[in-house]
């Protein structure tokens, strides 16, 4: 591995994009705890749900000011970094980044004004009806970024110009690509984990079938990058779930591994038996960093596996009206707080 000009651009990119990452997934599900918040206050009247929104409101503006930051750096990065993907492919993902800002940045923009300074200038239902607007911006943001970072992974609807850059032939295949609902579902879900235990109950389970639908569509696309996850280094028939090893590139070989046959086969394409390619099937430059990936992805679905867990374990707390008294839980979920922003992190 040389550190080259090429690499270095990925690790800076890398940096901010993980960095940045981290701030929308917060504050579009931290919007929609917002709304919720300030929907019970006028429904119940009760002080509490009022005291709780005007704390998550000051730590939502702040995220949303990070968020915005750190997004222009990266849009700058796209010019810098990667001056002649830009080119290439500008006209083709430049309109949807463009519409990111037109229809959801300057709509979250102005009626976070109106959620911060508008309690006592505007009425409650004008001011409920911002914080709705705002938590509806944030969820139209995340479909025009998944939208064009699904796009760079399954590209469609464009052709070639006469100057070799692309152009889009129909901006519906652009943006409904193949990658992009797995993937626009799975970015909202990770984003609601954070909002109560109930939901966490509910979407925990639902996030791994998103995920599991999302690798489907990256196998079909993106062979290489499957076989990577999953440490697959020959094309065979019953691949397996390797639970644990530690992938050598130098060697195309795992060592310690310990696996479940053909259990990998059956998630991918639902038969055991099934033969999926290996990294054995793709060149040597062709193929991703098979360590990052492998335990990116580990990563990931162990935190996604907590979260199911401590769902579970929170409905039935809760069920058995215990929830105030479950000292080891609410221990279990300080413990746990940060496993959102890392299964995001990894998973990105």
């Amino acid at each position: 591995m040389e550190w080259d000009a090429l690499l270095l651009s990925r690790l800076q990119f890398a940096f901010t994009i993980g960095f940045h990452i981290i701030f929308p997934a917060f504050t579009i599900g931290l919007a929609s705890f917002l709304a919720v918040l300030e929907g019970l206050w006028l429904f119940t009247k009760k002080p509490l749900f009022k005291n709780l929104y005007l704390f998550w409101v000051k730590i939502f503006a702040l995220s949303f000011g990070m968020g915005v930051v750190s997004g222009v750096v990266m849009s700058y990065q796209f010019g810098t970094n990667w001056s002649v993907f830009s080119a290439q492919v500008g006209s083709v993902i430049g309109p949807l980044l463009g519409y990111e800002v037109l229809t959801a940045f300057f709509l979250e923009a102005s009626f976070l004004g109106i959620m911060l300074f508008g309690w006592k200038r505007v009425g409650p239902g004008l001011h409920f009806a911002s914080t709705c607007i705002v938590a509806i911006g944030t969820l139209i943001s995340a479909f025009w970024i998944l939208a064009a970072n699904s796009w760079m992974q399954t590209p469609q609807g464009f052709a070639f110009a006469d100057d070799g850059t692309m152009i889009a032939t129909s901006f519906v295949e652009v943006i409904f690509n193949h990658s992009m609902p797995s993937r626009f579902a799975q970015m909202v879900l990770a984003a609601a984990f954070r909002m109560a235990i109930l939901i966490m109950a509910i979407v925990a389970p639902l996030q791994v079938v998103v995920g599991h639908e999302s690798g489907v569509v990256a196998h079909e696309h993106q062979p290489a990058k499957i076989a990577a996850m999953e440490g697959w280094w020959t094309t065979q028939a019953q691949q397996p779930t390797h639970l644990f090893a530690w992938p050598d590139e130098a060697n195309e070989a795992n060592h310690f591994e310990i696996s479940v046959p053909g259990l990998g086969s059956w998630f991918v394409a639902g038969d055991a038996n099934a033969e999926l390619q290996g990294l054995d099937a793709f060149a040597p430059d062709e193929r991703p960093p098979v360590w990052v990936v492998f335990w990116a992805f580990r990563v990931m679905v162990g935190m996604g596996l907590i979260m199911i867990a401590l769902g579970a374990w929170g409905a039935a707390v809760w069920a058995m009206k215990r929830l105030d008294a479950a000292t080891l839980y609410q221990r279990a979920l300080v413990l746990a707080a940060p496993s959102g922003f890392v299964a995001v992190l990894a998973g990105w």
